[in-house]
């Protein structure tokens, strides 16, 4: 993958933006959404349950992103009040250089969830600056669940720098998300923005064997693997309370002879309604010519007699049942009776038994429990591990702009450009734009051939400095468009960040979210 663009020796970051800042009043603006992701009690659950095959068995997020061309025309966002940035982590000394390369940023990453069909999703996403270092931005789309209208996705977490199922910089669980009013309520797409505070990242350390007390003290995920073992080891090595137990198995039943050669007709018929000592005399059904040639049935009982009339349904009798049961039985290969149909509906069957000696019994099957505990390491703020990008609203239109995510999927013409496994760049001006057909009138458009599938979110970076690989969050991707109609994709498409969009940040950007271990 390319990690350089050449700009031609010019700075990306020379003259780009107004430093102005926007106080909000300390009460939360009436249009702020928040909503609680996870619970430090869950948290830690969370985090477990993404592990590298669950990460690795994710798709992108299937809502619908494309956008036909004729729904995209230029439009006219405006600036809500003064232009404004907050500066990236790391960055809030601006510096000043010039350089013709740009590296790809340790801020992007990919969000990962349960969508509303029960199966694990990712968007791109990205680390932003706040108070306490633990801020993600990326569409509305990615934590309001919009197919179910439930207030969140499920099991939400933000992996910087996600790769083929790793995790270089952590697992950071999803604490609380905020969003626009009327994203939530009226899915406005000039409004489809999130901010998500999340805990301390962790990393998951693997299974370790350890013995019944630690296990028992463990207070993270852990779980027992029984493992089958002998008699002779059971017996040698059981002490009471583990790890060796046996339990009695599912009963087994198993043809045997007659227990004696004579009975009178009530012995007979208790060992055929009660059984005796686990031995009991059944019925088997046969073809008729195996009936026919068996002997006739006698106290003495022996295998392969006739059953007499107290054994169960008479044999060679026609029964009637329902049209259900004629059906299953006319399917059924190992059924030897026969079956008929009178119209109007009624249908019968009949068989041929013999009888059938067997005992029932039940082993015990031994066991060795084997203690699993599984490890969670803090590895800490999210900003203090990748950093945060900083954010800028109110911006005129036409500045130039990264767009960085892991875009994924086909362009219309079937031609499958990006996996969505490695972290992708576009670069572009923004334009102004409209999209009725998603509900959004105040846009901002960039060219861009990032396809739909996985974009969702992808960060739109103003002044990116090479060096720091940091600039100024000014958008983020929520849905593509086709808009010279030659069935590739050609546009990327964000709502205009402007003094509301700031007002939702701020509300995040201030909130503690702390420690999961």
């Amino acid at each position: 993958m390319n990690r350089t663009l050449t700009l031609g020796g010019a700075t990306a970051a020379t003259g780009l933006l107004a430093a102005a800042l926007v106080a909000l009043p300390a009460q939360a603006a009436p249009y702020i959404e928040k909503e609680v992701l996870a619970g430090s009690s869950e948290a830690q659950a969370i985090a477990y349950f993404w592990d590298k095959a669950q990460l690795s068995d994710a798709t992108p997020y299937n809502v619908e992103t494309t956008v036909s061309a004729k729904h995209v025309s230029t439009g006219g966002p405006a600036a809500s009040s003064k232009p404004g940035t907050v500066p990236a982590i790391g960055d809030e000394k601006k510096t000043a250089g010039k350089t013709k390369n740009v590296n790809l940023p340790r801020t992007t990453g990919k969000v990962f969830f349960m969508g509303a069909d029960g199966k694990p999703h990712w968007c791109s996403g990205t680390s932003v600056q706040s108070k306490y270092r633990n801020l993600v931005a990326t569409a509305g789309h990615c934590v309001y669940d919009t197919v179910s209208n439930k207030p969140t996705l499920d099991h939400w977490v933000f992996v910087p720098g996600y790769y083929q199922g790793k995790t270089p910089w952590g697992i950071y669980v999803g604490k609380t998300a905020y969003t626009h009013y009327d994203f939530d309520v009226y899915e406005d797409g000039d409004r489809n923005y999130a901010f998500v505070t999340v805990y301390n990242g962790v990393q998951l350390t693997g299974d370790k064997e350890t013995d019944k007390k630690a296990y028992d003290a463990w207070k993270g995920a852990k779980k027992i693997l029984s493992e089958e073992v002998t008699k002779a080891e059971f017996e040698e090595k059981f002490t009471e309370g583990g790890p060796y137990w046996k339990k009695t198995a599912d009963p087994v039943t198993t043809p045997v002879d007659p227990p004696k050669a004579n009975f009178t007709q009530a012995e007979a018929e208790k060992y055929f309604t009660e059984g005796v000592d686990g031995v009991k005399l059944t019925t088997e059904s046969v073809a008729q010519a195996v009936y026919n040639a068996a002997p006739n049935g006698t106290f003495a009982l022996k295998n392969g007699e006739k059953c007499p009339s107290w054994c169960g349904p008479d044999s060679g009798v026609w029964y009637p049942i329902d049209e259900a049961a004629y059906n299953a039985l006319k399917a059924d290969d190992s059924f030897k009776g026969e079956l008929k149909k009178v119209d109007p509906g009624q249908y019968f069957k009949r068989e041929w038994f013999i009888k059938k000696w067997v005992k029932t019994s039940t082993p015990e099957v031994y066991y060795k429990d084997h203690y699993i505990i599984r490890g969670l390491t803090d590895v800490g703020r999210l900003g203090d591990q990748v950093g945060g990008q900083g954010l800028a609203y109110n911006q005129k239109i036409g500045k130039a702009h990264f767009v960085f995510g892991y875009p994924s999927g086909s362009h219309p013409d079937g031609n499958h450009a990006f996996t969505g496994k490695t972290l992708k760049w576009s670069y572009g001006t923004t334009f102004a734009a409209t999209a009725p057909s998603i509900k959004a009138e105040e846009l901002v458009g960039i060219k861009s051939s990032f396809t739909g599938e996985g974009s969702l979110g992808s960060a739109w970076l103003a002044g990116y400095k090479n060096t720091r690989r940091l600039g100024y969050l000014n958008g983020v991707t929520i849905a593509v468009a086709d808009r010279d109609g030659n069935r590739r994709i050609d546009t990327s498409l964000s709502p205009y960040f402007d003094g509301e969009t700031y007002g939702v940040y701020k509300s995040a950007a201030n909130v503690w979210s702390g420690s999961i271990v």
